[in-house]
């Protein structure tokens, strides 16, 4: 039954990591799909949910991956976390200084400044979250760390509205999370997708992404012991609708927002994730179904490292240079899009293909038996 739970998380897990691929490197950002993009500030779009459902992986992984550390010191165990939180934090803020060196206006190749390295970002956000999730999951066991989680949701809206300025202050100008990041590390390190210095992978707005950790934590915990049942599986699918309508109600006062990853948006994301998860156990589990669990699986067993092969290769083609074009640019225009015949699905094929390139290498790896554990 073990191998079989492994099998339903690495599927969803899969499916997280080939959505975000395929929504992080369209052939084209002006002819991308709506529901391909996120949503501009406050809103929600079916790509607003692969990141935190990604944390949500990571806390269902973790409710196996604890039984262990009940063998060990709590030496060896903060060894672990803080060992794995470093690595993965240290992977982000490579991955966003990556290619390391650029030219100067003289043209001399210079080593690209570290003045001027965004120091948060997705991996980042994922390891600081494990990191305070596996601290309290840890020492303070999963009753008061559900509790203290609530706290930190509850108190997040408060600590939102009083911290801001303006006449909004949730507006993308003015809110605590800009403010607290502007204050601690200054512009220069901050992300600039947004027009202007902003990072929607910001301190402050990581607090409230722990919650995504622990509840895949306690959802996996729960699938262990219930999901065999059809009593349980239909009890987590009761949870996420009930989440997901508490979710909708909050968000009048308190708006669904990722950038800025709003308590709201913890309990829609979390609560689609708990109906999704319990659709695939159905599928794997009750129904026990294999058609297409395997192209999932493959993303599923590298994620992190697939992830990172995605953004470096990514990085890598957009410093090829075909006749004045960089080669994504180039691809897209005279293969995907047929001369800009087809801009939207251009758009979509490139990012699909794109995507299709990544899952090789992880087929690869799977073929070889070769799984990066981070």
């Amino acid at each position: 039954m073990q191998k079989e739970r492994f099998l339903a998380l690495d599927v969803f897990r899969g499916m997280t990591i080939c959505l975000m691929i395929i929504v992080n490197t369209s052939g084209n950002e002006d002819t991308t799909f709506a529901p391909l993009k996120h949503a501009h500030w406050n809103g929600f779009t079916p790509t607003d949910l692969v990141f935190p459902s990604f944390m949500f992986a990571v806390g269902n992984a973790m409710s196996f991956v604890m039984r262990r550390w009940d063998t060990m010191g709590a030496g060896a165990v903060l060894g672990k976390i803080f060992k794995r939180t470093l690595i993965i934090f240290l992977c982000g803020y490579l991955l966003y200084w990556f290619p390391f060196v650029q030219h100067n206006d003289q043209n001399q190749l210079i080593l690209k400044p570290i003045a001027d390295t965004r120091i948060f970002g997705v991996l980042q956000r994922i390891a600081l979250a494990y990191c305070f999730a596996s601290l309290m999951l840890y020492f303070l066991g999963t009753r008061t760390t559900l509790i203290l989680t609530a706290l930190i949701l509850i108190l997040y809206w408060p600590v939102m509205v009083y911290f801001g300025t303006g006449a909004d202050p949730l507006d993308v100008h003015s809110n605590a999370v800009l403010r607290l990041d502007t204050w601690l590390i200054g512009t220069k390190h901050l992300y600039r997708g947004e027009g202007f210095p902003f990072d929607p992978e910001g301190l402050l707005s990581t607090f409230p992404s722990i919650g995504n950790i622990v509840a895949g934590f306690i959802v996996g915990k729960y699938v262990q012991k219930f999901g065999k049942t059809y009593e349980g599986l239909a009890k987590l699918m009761m949870a996420g609708f009930l989440l997901f309508v508490i979710a909708f109600w909050w968000n009048y006062g308190f708006p669904i927002n990722k950038k800025i990853w709003t308590s709201s948006f913890v309990l829609n994301t979390v609560g689609l994730d708990c109906m999704i998860l319990a659709c695939i156990i159905y599928y794997v589990d009750f129904m026990n179904k294999r058609a297409g669990t395997y192209f999932f699986e493959v993303f599923g067993k590298n994620p992190l490292f697939i992830y990172l092969v995605s953004e470096l290769s990514i990085t890598v083609f957009f410093m090829i240079n075909i006749n004045g074009n960089s080669l994504p640019d180039w691809l897209y225009q005279n293969v995907f899009s047929l001369g800009g015949m087809i801009p939207y699905i251009g758009a979509l094929l490139f990012a699909v293909s794109y995507m299709l390139y990544c899952w090789l290498v992880g087929y690869f790896l799977d073929k070889k038996k070769i799984y990066v554990r981070v």
